[in-house]
């Protein structure tokens, strides 16, 4: 079964491959990917490596979190499920509803 991991403290300059080649000496890499700003391409400093086993996993865990790469120390973590986006936006003017007020005022 396939295992996500979180990576974080990346470079910024770090690409989807060499995440891959980085956690391809714990094991088979399934995917890894670093998200970046959609505005600008530039990376966020984090990512996910998804390895092939929980073994490989536990391996990429217990040989690179905290190790050095390039001058940042990877900290690295089992991948938590998304949170449910707030999908309402804005602050509290009530998003143009009328103020609740019923005479239409």
């Amino acid at each position: 079964m396939n295992k996500k991991l979180y990576v974080g403290n990346l470079l910024y300059e770090i690409s989807d491959e060499e995440l891959r080649d980085l956690f391809s000496q714990a094991g088979n890499v399934v995917s890894a990917s670093v998200i970046r700003y959609q505005d600008t391409g530039r990376s966020k400093g984090f990512g996910f490596v998804e390895m092939e086993t929980e073994e490989a996993a536990q391996k990429a865990i217990d040989t690179l979190n905290g190790q050095d790469n390039k001058g940042r120390k990877l900290v690295i973590s089992e991948a938590r499920p998304p949170r449910p986006r707030n999908n309402f936006g804005g602050g509290g003017s009530g998003g143009g509803y009328g103020g609740g007020r019923r005479d239409g005022f």
